[in-house]
């Protein structure tokens, strides 16, 4: 019996017929609490969805609205492996493979035949010159077409004489980039008080140069020559700024090629390679922002 009543409490509270209530609740109180939360709720939503279309219209299509932590720019290097180590023997062609190969992957969008387009691509010329003025990022002007950058300005270091990149002779090179920051220009060095002095002579209008040199005292003298190949072997002003994806979807960006001709064999070398800018500024905390540097280790035993 005892049972009995008990299943009788709960089905009653599911439904007392007698007081017509549902789950303890009349209809009439089900419906005013249901609407309460319809309205509650869509308030809380009206609120969120105004909040965001408000904070949509502080922003725009074409550039990030906040670049505080940006730290403009980074420098990169193809090829690249893991802890910035390369290290390979002339006389094995599986060590050094995997470096070529990255070159060429990476140097395949620098084909002539991608740059034919003349409604996407510009000539704009084979010297530095200033900043190649296509309107504000702002502006109505649209999508802006790109400067056309040649691979056989890198010389031996393009890929189309030497498919090894200097690798199987022991004198690699290097694929040198300044990362896309939209609406950044980059400054040339008007003093030459923060260059070092070996480096002043690669000082020009127009160009943001680049120079390499060894990293750790003990390696002084065993890098040898470096030699830069491209527009002022640095990086021009024509090709500045970049107008992000959608205004400059065709975008390629401006290469320095380093070769080094004459590295001493047979024992690990610190390099570090450096652009000197106006507003270009280092960080110990990033290898990468405004240089870099790797351990180089070419043997031929």
């Amino acid at each position: 019996m005892p049972a009995k009543q008990d299943d009788g409490g709960w089905k009653k509270f599911v439904w007392d017929s007698e007081k017509g209530e549902l789950l303890g609740r009349t209809g009439s109180s089900w419906s005013k609490i249901i609407a309460f939360y319809i309205i509650f709720y869509g308030c809380l939503a009206g609120i969120f969805i105004g909040t965001i279309q408000a904070l949509l219209l502080t922003l725009s299509n074409y550039k990030p609205t906040w670049q505080d932590r940006v730290a403009p720019p980074g420098l990169s290097h193809t090829p690249r492996s893991d802890k910035a180590e390369v290290a390979f023997s002339i006389n094995d062609l599986e060590s050094y493979l995997p470096y070529t190969k990255a070159l060429k992957d990476f140097m395949t969008k620098y084909d002539e035949q991608w740059q034919t387009d003349k409604m996407k691509f510009e000539d704009c010329g084979e010297e530095a010159i200033e900043y190649k003025n296509r309107g504000d990022l702002e502006s109505d002007v649209g999508i802006r077409k790109a400067c056309r950058f040649s691979r056989s300005w890198l010389g031996p270091c393009s890929g189309l004489e030497d498919p090894y990149f200097g690798f199987k002779e022991g004198k690699p090179c290097f694929i040198v980039k300044l990362n896309r920051i939209v609406n950044f220009r980059p400054k040339p060095p008007t003093s030459n008080e923060s260059i070092p002095d070996e480096a002043q002579p690669k000082v020009q209008p127009n160009v943001i140069p680049i120079f390499c040199t060894n990293r750790r005292e003990e390696d002084a003298g065993k890098i040898g020559e470096v030699k830069y190949f491209g527009i002022g072997g640095g990086f021009p002003m024509q090709y500045y700024p970049y107008y992000g994806k959608l205004l400059h979807p065709h975008y390629l960006q401006p290469l320095v090629a380093l070769q080094f001709a004459n590295l001493t064999m047979n024992t690990e070398l610190r390099i570090e390679c450096k652009v000197y800018g106006d507003n270009i500024d280092y960080s110990e905390k990033d290898r990468y922002q405004g240089r870099f540097d790797l351990k180089l280790t070419i043997t031929n035993l």
